[in-house]
């Protein structure tokens, strides 16, 4: 999936710099090593309900008076350059003379095999959707309120995204 022309889909809009140190470290055959070197720790959140659990804990941290979503799990059918890494939806229904709405929070499967700080960071930026709908100035401070190293663990997660691909090629060849 390394479509771009710079060859770095999930990169392309980062500063030239960065994409050449990443192309380095692709022609070295390094990308995977450096991200399981930065990232050992395993993802443990495996099925939907512990990953119900996992982000109702990091919303009743960070999050006590937002709305509480009424569903979350891992979507196979999420697809990541096509359609999102995760999606928080609101369903509105009329039960009786009551209009209920809830709120649903779906999440990307490629997270279950991913490092645990991967998964730290998406359900972060679902969870800021909670409260902020635009990606703006105070959508990303929430993300960073949970996850102080947001900004990294977006870009590292790009980089890793980077490297699946690369690996997926590897193995068709």
């Amino acid at each position: 999936m390394l479509s771009t022309p710079s060859g770095l889909t999930y990169l392309a809009h980062y500063p030239a710099q960065l994409q050449s140190q990443v192309r380095t470290l692709i022609s070295e055959n390094r990308l995977g090593e450096a991200i399981q070197k930065r990232y050992p720790e395993a993802n443990t959140v495996r099925t939907d309900k512990a990953l119900q659990a996992y982000t109702l804990d990091l919303k009743s941290q960070f999050m006590k008076s937002a709305v509480t979503p009424s569903k979350v799990v891992f979507d196979n059918h999420l697809r990541v350059m096509k359609d999102a890494l995760g999606l928080h939806t609101q369903v509105s229904r009329v039960h009786g003379s009551k209009l209920v709405a809830k709120r649903e929070i779906r999440i990307a499967s490629v997270f279950i095999d991913a490092p645990a700080a991967f998964l730290k960071m998406i359900v972060a930026h679902e969870l800021a959707h909670l409260k902020e709908r635009e990606h703006d100035k105070a959508f990303y401070q929430l993300c960073h309120h949970i996850a102080p190293d947001y900004a990294q663990l977006e870009f590292d997660f790009r980089l890793y995204l980077t490297w699946l691909d690369l690996e997926k090629a590897a193995l068709a060849k």
